[in-house]
């Protein structure tokens, strides 16, 4: 089986524009992978053409079963801070579900059958991320965007689960959160593929975890990488083989996959 992980960063290509309609899922589909965590998705965002980008990047990669789960509902523009809410829980959406926007999350694709679903929602922590936005005089200032709660969201496959999550931007509040996940997935059938953009770099969330680092290769930023912050970390007894790190023409992060199998 073939998992892979990827930063949409709500469509945008290399010129900071949103990819839009089945443009979107086309620029994914090179990906090559039977389950896929896509973190930073958009539905019913202005930002991103009002587009359910759930349905798009299904179409594009193949999934006859998905998940998304938000956290967020409102408009991340800042003025002076992003004008959203907090989604607690996170709300759940698959195929059949209306697209009820405007909202932002992350999602589970998956090209095989999924057994059962799960979801573990994560407070908030307490950093502010400086971010620069266009000023009012022409120019960029930095607002300071508040931390947004977190989701990690589980498909029971037929050997295995694939865990997507995206953890906070603070390190402190990250590492708190993957230990979390770490206790939640031991109840979960095993072995365990955590896949997503875990804001931590390196050998560092297979040491948080105690698991196994199948890819090892700089994600961020996409055009010229100089740390790895995307990861799938092996939970159990797993092997990984073929692993890849992969620039697509959307995200601000490189994909990463591999191939895995019972240890």
């Amino acid at each position: 089986m073939r998992v892979a992980s990827l930063n949409l960063a709500s469509g945008r290509g290399a010129d900071g524009r949103c990819l839009t309609g089945p443009a979107l899922g086309a620029a994914v589909a090179g990906v090559g992978a039977d389950v896929v965590a896509v973190q930073e998705v958009d539905t019913g965002q202005s930002r991103s053409a009002g587009d359910d980008q759930p349905s798009l990047l299904a179409a594009g990669l193949g999934a006859v079963d998905w998940r998304s789960a938000a956290t967020m509902h409102g408009e991340p523009r800042p003025d002076p801070l992003p004008s959203w809410t907090s989604l607690d829980p996170p709300v759940l959406r698959g195929p059949g579900d209306p697209a009820t926007g405007p909202r932002y999350g992350v999602a589970l694709f998956s090209r095989l059958p999924v057994r059962r679903w799960h979801v573990l929602g994560f407070e908030a922590g307490r950093g502010r991320l400086p971010v620069p936005v266009p000023a009012p005089g022409g120019g960029t200032r930095l607002a300071w965007f508040p931390d947004e709660p977190r989701v990690a969201v589980a498909a029971e496959l037929g050997t295995l689960t694939v865990v997507a999550t995206h953890l906070s931007f603070a390190p402190p509040t990250a590492v708190r959160q993957l230990r979390a996940l770490r206790r939640w997935a031991a109840g979960l059938p095993g072995p365990v593929v955590v896949a997503g953009d875990l804001n931590l770099p390196g050998s560092l969330p297979a040491m948080v975890t105690g698991g196994r680092r199948l890819v090892d290769g700089r994600t961020f930023p996409a055009a010229t990488p100089r740390a790895q912050l995307d990861h799938l970390i092996a939970l159990g007894r797993l092997t990984g083989r073929d692993p890849a790190v992969l620039p697509l023409d959307v995200g601000d992060h490189r994909a990463v996959a591999a191939t895995v199998g019972p240890g």
